[in-house]
């Protein structure tokens, strides 16, 4: 594909997430396409939206005769970014947006998309895996381990009360 493109031509192609780090012969593959400067951006998709499997895929976006040598990575997989659906997720409209704005506006949006360069996706062995490159991290709210203490005790307390209850049941039973 890459080989048939026009000089200035840009494509898009979709793939499995393994592409993006795995080693050996895609690697070298990974490695050579950075070094000629081919690879645009990398788009991750959630889960499920392709009929048929339900891995999630990315988009490559190749371009020739690139004048930057940085990558765009965007990160479409959140919850936030799709609409789950019984049998097949599915891209809204506005998330479709969301991702072409990003795209043309080149822009680091937080937890969404980030600008790697060339010489930090180098230092990362040249994989491509989004994580590396778009932090998506939420932080947890700590547990208050007081209230935490508190239902437990409350459940012990309930659990007594059944058991003496159950014991009074069993005992008019004659068991």
């Amino acid at each position: 594909m890459l080989y048939s493109l026009a000089e200035d031509g840009r494509m898009a192609t979709i793939l499995p997430h393994g592409v993006l780090f795995r080693g050996a012969s895609e690697g070298q593959i990974r490695k050579q396409i950075l070094e000629m400067n081919l690879l645009d951006a990398v788009i991750g998709l959630p889960e499920g939206l392709f009929y048929g499997t339900p891995i999630p895929a990315c988009i490559m976006v190749f371009k020739k005769d690139r004048k930057r040598k940085d990558i765009l990575f965007i990160d479409a997989s959140g919850e936030d970014h799709y609409e789950k659906e019984k049998n097949q997720n599915k891209l809204r409209e506005k998330d479709i947006e969301e991702i072409v704005s990003t795209y043309e506006k080149w822009e680091t949006k937080e937890k969404f998309s980030s600008v790697a360069t060339f010489d930090e996706i180098k230092e990362n062995d040249f994989n491509l895996n989004i994580p590396r490159y778009v932090d998506t991290f939420e932080e947890e709210e700590p547990v208050d381990m007081v209230e935490v203490k508190s239902n437990i005790a409350n459940i012990k307390d309930e659990l007594q009360e059944v058991e003496a209850q159950m014991e009074k049941y069993l005992k008019e039973l004659g068991l």
